[in-house]
């Protein structure tokens, strides 16, 4: 359920969940728009949150500066 592969590249999941984060959105947003399981979306999340792709505050997350420039790359 890794969002980073071994080489760095974002997996197709992880991608997914940055485009979604154009705007802030919550977990329970972001399944919606995914269609991905939400256990999935809270892993991915606090994963991505660690690696400094997305910023969350009270219970919005949303794309970093970092994401962006990894989602493009």
């Amino acid at each position: 359920m890794a969002c980073i592969n071994a080489d760095g590249s974002l997996t197709a999941s992880a991608r997914k969940v940055l485009r979604a984060l154009e705007n802030p959105l919550t977990a329970a947003e972001i399944r919606d728009v995914t269609g991905q399981p939400l256990f999935r979306i809270r892993a991915s999340l606090r994963e991505m949150e660690g690696a400094g792709l997305v910023a969350g505050a009270e219970d919005f997350y949303k794309i970093t500066d970092e994401g962006r420039e990894r989602l493009q790359g």
